[in-house]
């Protein structure tokens, strides 16, 4: 039988901002919160000052127990994560778990994904629905098991993406709305409500499934032979991070935020065209990219008008 929902013991695991909204609402509806993983500090940026994750700060500013383990398999760790006696773990942007950890509570271990599963699993499921023209996405909790974002879902919320929407503005809205669906599902495990929906009953098979693998340089890399609006879509889908990119004579520029222009250009795909005082545009096949806002090698990131002051 399951816990009272004011008894109910909770680990939470989690690493970035993505991960506070969904703690700050478990917290906020009095859930016991036994304890909180997180990443180890990591020295960042030139002065190689300690970082603290977003959800080390937010539990230290609450008062909550924090570990901070460096392998998940350690026995000392294991153990200490053992005496928190959790009736539920729940896992909102940390890494992948080894069986014993997430097999540990009585209730199981649940995670919330930013996609509808069974699509878009894997590491970058907002950045892909965008680079691949999605008009939707949404969120998911699930319950974990062997495989990563294959375990049985829970309950479902569809988004719809803005047409001009960046991964950085969708993953802002997504994490709000994230952590109250995360809520409602832990709300529906403690008075048992909730029924597992196994992901193979959803998918239509696995070529109709789309994947969200990890986000690596060469995809970063703009392909001006390519048509317009699958580039203003990758320009979109890595904004703010890792960015789309390109050479400007012979200097990497990365660009944030574009307009993008339908009709045959009056140049070759790649070319620039400027004014040199208000637009900046790069010709494709079918159409050209206006920049808004970009990063020269070097530079500080701004806006074209800015940048093309003191560029010559």
């Amino acid at each position: 039988m399951s816990p009272e929902k004011n008894n109910l013991r909770i680990v939470f695991m989690g690493t970035p901002e993505f991960a506070v909204p969904s703690l700050d609402a478990l917290v906020g509806a009095g859930y016991e919160i036994e304890g909180v993983l997180t990443a180890p500090d990591k020295p960042a940026g030139r002065g190689l000052k300690m970082n603290e994750s977003a959800i080390k700060q937010y539990a230290v500013q609450k008062g909550l127990r924090l570990l901070q383990p460096e392998k998940l398999k350690n026995p000392q760790f294991l153990d200490e994560l053992k005496s928190l006696k959790a009736d539920l773990q729940v896992v909102v942007a940390f890494r992948m778990l080894p069986d014993l950890v997430w097999d540990l509570p009585p209730l199981g271990t649940i995670n919330l994904h930013a996609s509808l599963l069974p699509q878009y699993r894997g590491a970058a499921p907002i950045n892909w629905a965008i680079i691949n023209g999605e008009k939707e996405t949404g969120v998911t909790t699930f319950k974990l098991q062997h495989e990563i974002d294959t375990g049985n879902i829970l309950l479902q919320e569809t988004i719809l993406i803005g047409e001009e929407e960046t991964a950085g503005e969708l993953h802002d809205r997504m994490k709000i709305i994230g952590g109250a669906l995360l809520l409602k599902t832990v709300n529906g495990i403690a008075d048992r409500t909730l029924k597992e929906i196994p992901q193979a009953t959803i998918a239509s098979g696995p070529s109709a499934i789309k994947h969200a693998p990890k986000i690596f340089t060469e995809t970063a890399r703009i392909d001006w032979s390519k048509p317009v609006d699958e580039i203003y879509n990758l320009i979109r889908g890595l904004s703010p991070y890792p960015a789309a990119f390109t050479q400007l004579e012979g200097k990497l520029l990365k660009i944030y935020k574009a307009k993008k222009e339908t009709g045959k250009p009056a140049s070759t795909p790649g070319s620039v065209e400027t004014d040199k005082k208000s637009y900046l545009k790069f010709a494709c096949i079918d159409g050209s990219i206006k920049v808004e806002e970009l990063q020269l090698e070097g530079k500080k990131r701004m806006l074209v008008t800015e940048f093309l002051k003191g560029y010559r």
